[in-house]
């Protein structure tokens, strides 16, 4: 066992050292930090979602902004799209699960909002109609994907992380939501 929690962690920290010698994925990083921290000062908001694991992700990031990250500051508007039964099983019923994230954005978004989705293959389909939403509504879209060429290349800004294993995917996400947190919380109150 302790070969196999030993190979786990090594794959871990080969994909988290393949982002840090990608300098273009740090500037994206950087990049959609911008756009967070200009929309927030603009008094927009960030919009997160995804489907299973990427939706604890998507409350988990919009829960660091609402509340606090590292320090005590004030609340920052951030939504998770994943997490109303209501409206998520309204929308099933009513459009089709496709349909999801779309209709979300389309009520709850706002140009100069920032919508950030997460998804390991990058195929989630109510995430591909989200960001065609966004692009409707003048909304900046960003994912956070895999490594594999997808559908969510189409759109404004698309993070892949270096890997294609389902879990180092996640635990990269979790890791650029965090970064993206801080950067906010540093810009804005540090």
């Amino acid at each position: 066992m302790k070969d196999i929690i030993r190979s786990q962690v090594a794959a871990s920290i080969a994909v988290k050292q393949a982002i840090l010698a990608d300098e273009a994925l740090m500037a994206r990083i950087a990049d959609i930090a911008a756009l967070m921290v200009d929309a927030y000062k603009a008094g927009h908001k960030t919009l997160w979602a995804g489907n299973g694991g990427s939706a604890a992700d998507a409350q988990h990031m919009a829960g660091e902004l609402v509340n606090k990250f590292t320090f005590d500051r004030p609340g920052l508007p951030a939504l998770s799209l994943s997490t109303d039964t209501s409206i998520i099983t309204a929308i099933g019923n009513d459009y089709g699960f496709e349909r999801l994230f779309a209709r979300q954005v389309e009520a709850q978004g706002c140009p100069g909002d920032v919508f950030i989705g997460i998804s390991t293959s990058g195929r989630s389909r109510n995430l591909v109609e989200a960001l065609a939403a966004c692009r409707a509504k003048g909304i900046v879209s960003v994912a956070i994907v895999g490594a594999s060429p997808c559908p969510m290349d189409d759109y404004d800004y698309v993070l892949h992380v270096p890997s294609v294993e389902t879990p180092r995917i996640q635990e990269c996400q979790t890791l650029i939501g965090h970064i993206l947190c801080y950067i906010v919380e540093q810009e804005l109150f540090g």
